[in-house]
């Protein structure tokens, strides 16, 4: 399991990339420490992906840390980038692998 969330959130990093969604600079440290969901007062959608969820599941993996076993990424995700953006699809459709892996999971499975 840890391996497939691996698989998933490179596979969702190159896609922000390749989409040219990903920041070469670091937003500023305050928008980072929002305690608002997604960071939304401080960050855009894609940011959060970047600077937040992707470090957070991959420091988890590294440390060999429990997982979250409830994950309801997917809702924002389409709540952002709207249903009508051919070009969002394969963003979306990672999110959504890996809510369901992390809500099929109990937190710690290998």
């Amino acid at each position: 399991m840890r391996d497939r969330l691996r698989v998933l959130l490179n596979s969702l990093e190159s896609e922000l990339r390749m989409q040219g969604r990903w920041d070469s600079l670091s937003p500023p440290e305050g928008a980072l420490r929002s305690t608002e969901p997604f960071a939304v007062d401080t960050l855009e959608f894609d940011q959060w992906l970047q600077w937040i969820l992707l470090p957070r599941l991959h420091d988890l993996l590294l440390r060999q840390q429990p997982l979250p076993t409830s994950c309801a990424i997917e809702p924002m995700a389409e709540e952002c980038y709207g249903p009508d953006d051919p070009t969002t699809t394969r963003i979306v459709s990672l999110i959504a692998q890996i809510d369901a892996l992390l809500n099929d999971s109990d937190g710690d499975s290998n």
